[in-house]
């Protein structure tokens, strides 16, 4: 029988899940398929039969319904690959082959027939999303940036990974900000240079440590078309800038309100997702039963 060891974030801590994929390495048993992701370390093994349970595990990982963050894509990618390699290395059997065959195939469907996936669910990603939802076109606007941090640096690259080219940073220390802008390709200013950069601004997100308001009235100006959005606690940006015609001023609030709603969409979900997770399985059973029946008669 086809049977699969997992450590995951839902079963060992951090330090467990790295002690535990020093000890293993890379499997050497045949006909084997070892997975590795951020969350988890398994291994699916043996040969002959696939029990229910081990498809539906294999499944609900493939699906994303056992991520941290349930309905991520990114899965779907690493048990493709990890079947890939798999397949290079060793001879699967038949059964091995259907079973990851029919994983890909299920998660695809769970993605495709349910809104699990739906929405950003981290506060850049739900940045990126208000952005577009004004119908500002990325590559021609004009983009700052205010404040150092790994909130700003992920903002960064999926502006840059969208087709974004016009994009200011500036921040309190330039040496920081020079460094992050040298990663990924932006420009940089400095913070007292700010006012002139934000007259012609058409999007700004600020999200520093500052104790303080960071950006006031006083450098926006009057009747200016903007979307400005403040990731940080407190805040940084003036909110009577939300007052000004033609700007349109979110906040962390805001954001996070965007962040539940898409969450809740997700777990709204996953019970569609399991219903077809189910009716896979047993179409794997059934055509795993017609080529046992196929050998039988041969």
């Amino acid at each position: 029988m086809i049977a699969y060891k997992s450590i995951n974030q839902q079963n060992a801590t951090l330090e467990a899940r790295e002690s535990y994929y020093r000890t293993v390495g890379r499997p050497v048993e045949a006909s084997s398929v070892y997975l590795q992701t951020c969350n988890r370390v398994e291994l699916y093994y043996g040969e002959g039969g696939v029990p229910d349970e081990v498809a539906r595990h294999l499944f609900r990982v493939t699906a994303g319904l056992e991520s941290a963050l349930v309905g991520e894509r990114a899965v779907q990618g690493q048990v493709k690959e990890a079947y890939r390699a798999a397949r290079d290395q060793y001879r699967l059997s038949a059964q091995m082959h259907k079973l990851f065959e029919y994983a890909l195939l299920t998660g695809k469907r769970v993605r495709r027939e349910t809104e699990i996936s739906r929405g950003a669910v981290s506060h850049s990603l739900a940045a990126i999303e208000i952005i577009e939802s004004e119908g500002v076109d990325l590559s021609r606007a004009k983009i700052a940036i205010i404040g150092v941090n790994k909130l700003t640096a992920d903002i960064l690259k999926f502006l840059k990974n969208k087709g974004a080219e016009m994009v200011f940073l500036a921040n309190r220390s330039r040496e920081k900000a020079e460094k992050l802008a040298s990663e990924v390709g932006v420009g940089v200013v400095s913070i007292e240079e700010k006012a002139a950069l934000l007259s012609e601004a058409d999007i700004l997100i600020s999200a520093t440590s500052a104790p303080h308001i960071v950006v006031r009235k006083e450098d926006i100006g009057d009747n200016h078309r903007l979307v400005a959005i403040d990731l940080a606690f407190p805040r940084d940006i003036d909110p009577e800038i939300g007052k000004i015609e033609g700007v349109k001023l979110y906040n962390i609030r805001d954001i996070e309100e965007r962040v539940r709603k898409n969450i809740e969409v997700r777990e709204h979900e996953v019970a569609r997702a399991e219903a077809i997770i189910e009716e896979e399985i047993i179409e794997m059973q059934e055509t795993l039963e017609r080529r046992q029946r196929w050998e039988k008669s041969e």
